[in-house]
């Protein structure tokens, strides 16, 4: 046997391998597991601080270019809504988890979550894009309150 005809049965073999691995993974059913609290517990949570970092890309978008165009009274609402992103990403993926952290790290994005709203207010009768973030925040800010410790 020549060395190439070796190598293609050996990834043939590797790929087969791989193959029923992954078939016999999808096979698994997890409709029998009981995992309580995993995320349902936090749902609100976590659907709130998804649909934050939604809106609020949308928001950052739109303030990056105005801001590019010249427009300085941006600079506030663009800086609140990316400390928005940064909060409500960690937020979403330790409530998901259902971490021990998630009262404490839910007291600081209800602050991000305010002061983010506030930026984002005053320029909601111009921009659809700050509207929108505006009022997720608010929502945020609201299921942050019932889980913040």
């Amino acid at each position: 046997m020549e060395r190439r005809d070796l190598l293609k049965t050996a990834a043939a073999a590797v790929a087969g391998a791989i193959s029923a691995s992954a078939l016999a993974a999808g096979e698994h059913d997890h409709a029998h597991h009981n995992h309580p609290g995993m995320g349902r517990r936090n749902a609100a949570l976590i659907a709130a601080s998804a649909d934050c970092l939604k809106t609020g890309e949308a928001c950052l978008a739109h303030c990056i270019y105005l801001l590019g165009n010249g427009d300085k009274t941006m600079a506030a609402c663009a800086q609140s809504v990316n400390e928005l992103l940064a909060s409500c990403a960690a937020l979403m993926k330790l409530a998901g988890q259902d971490s021990k952290y998630v009262p404490a790290l839910a007291r600081v994005a209800a602050d991000i979550c305010a002061n983010c709203e506030k930026e984002c207010r005053k320029h909601e009768k111009h921009h659809e894009e700050c509207k929108a973030c505006a009022e997720s925040c608010a929502a945020c800010l609201k299921e942050c309150k019932k889980i913040a410790a």
